[in-house]
């Protein structure tokens, strides 16, 4: 059965990223009969900050944890769970000071664990959340997908090396910008997102 995690991170309730990566979702789902959606609302639901305790439990095997040590990893392991169960991963995102919420960075420091989705080799780095396709739902109110802004994004290239470095190397970014230039070049940014979610969907 096909998994589709959706990631949804803005906290803003007339968010544009947060409808247009739920429409892919379902559209992906409603291409693949008895793919499931499994969606993770990262500004409503908050995941904790890692501390002390848990850096510390991650590097213990299960076994030789504390009961304290056990719960403060165990939302951690659900979420590499979905991760690694996932064929297709969708998330939603604004550009916020020139990067991603920090409500999807906790997700990534979250899943980012060495033994489950990387290890360490002799030869580096090797990622073990492989065979995935990652969609970023990028809003923003100027444009940073190319021109004198685009050395400011650093949403894409960040989320790019660390799902390269779990081991995902095939990701797309549908950018919602320019949303703070005027209705008209609003309406323009979002109908073009919404074709290319159409286009992804016919093609899957």
């Amino acid at each position: 059965m096909s998994s589709i995690l959706l990631l949804t991170s803005s906290p803003r309730a007339e968010s544009l990223s947060t409808p247009i990566a739920v429409d892919l979702a379902e559209k992906l789902k409603s291409q693949n009969p008895g793919s499931v959606v499994v969606r993770r609302d990262l500004a409503a639901n908050p995941l904790p900050h890692i501390d002390d305790l848990f850096t510390g439990a991650i590097r213990k095997p299960a076994e030789a944890r504390t009961a304290e040590e056990a719960a403060a990893v165990e939302t951690s392991d659900e979420l590499v769970n979905e991760l690694l169960a996932a064929d297709t991963i969708v998330i939603s995102t604004g550009l916020i000071n020139f990067n991603i919420y920090s409500s999807l960075k906790t997700w990534i420091d979250n899943v980012a664990r060495a033994g489950l989705t990387f290890k360490y080799t002799e030869s580096g780095p090797v990622g073990l959340a492989t065979g995935k396709k990652v969609y970023v739902v990028l809003a923003s109110g100027g444009i940073y997908s190319q021109g004198p802004a685009a050395p400011l994004n650093h949403a894409v290239p960040y989320l790019k090396s660390v799902f390269g470095f779990l081991g995902i190397s095939d990701i797309e970014t549908i950018y919602v910008e320019g949303l703070a230039f005027g209705p008209e070049a609003a309406e323009k940014a979002i109908d073009a997102a919404k074709s290319r979610v159409q286009e992804i969907a016919l093609a899957a």
